[in-house]
This record gives C-alpha cells, sequence and structure tokens, in this order.
C-alpha cells in the first residue's frame, strides 16, 4: 500500500493516487494528503488505478476530505475504478456526492 500526491503544472488540480488496499491503514496517510493542500484548488483527483480493495473506512475517508475541503475545492473527482471498486462506490450512492469515471 502507498500513497502519492501530486499537484499540476498550472497549481489547479491536486491527484491522489492510493495503491494497495484502500483502507483503515490509510487513514493517516490519506488524511496529511489532503491537509497540505493550502489555497484554492479547482480540482482534486482520487486515482485509484492501482486500487485492489476498498472497504467502508475509505468511504469514510472519502466523505471526510469532502467536508473539509468544501469551499476550498470545486471538485473532487474519483477516477479510474477498477470494476469491483466502481461498484461499491455506486451501491453506496458515492456517483451521487462525487464526479466518478
Amino acid at each position: 500500500m502507498s500513497l502519492k500526491t501530486s499537484t499540476s503544472a498550472d497549481g489547479q488540480t491536486v491527484t491522489i493516487e492510493v495503491k494497495g488496499k484502500f483502507d483503515f491503514n490509510f487513514v493517516q496517510d490519506f488524511r496529511s494528503a489532503y491537509s497540505a493542500i493550502e489555497g484554492s484548488i479547482d480540482t482534486i483527483i482520487v486515482d485509484l488505478r492501482e486500487t485492489e480493495y476498498m472497504d467502508s473506512s475509505a468511504l469514510g475517508m472519502l466523505l471526510n476530505m469532502q467536508k473539509t475541503l468544501a469551499g476550498r475545492v470545486n471538485n473532487i473527482k474519483i477516477s479510474n475504478c477498477k470494476p469491483q471498486i466502481k461498484k461499491i462506490l455506486q451501491i453506496s450512492r458515492f456517483d451521487k456526492k462525487f464526479d466518478i469515471d
């Protein structure tokens, strides 16, 4: 499991890549990744391309991020989901709260 954060050249998009299992073990690292964001950012992308597993604590972390960044970020996207991850997000109705592709 690992977490990588990068910012676009124009400084408007922050990408958080989650690799491996997105579970309770990521709580502090994930919180640190979005807490370090300063100023106004247009978009945050949570890239789940290499995420193999997601549990309910990961869903909670996404909701906490959304709540914490409300008013500072215009859009939060969850991208590159594997079919099983996308299904979890849809069953949990996260497609109503986040832009998922």
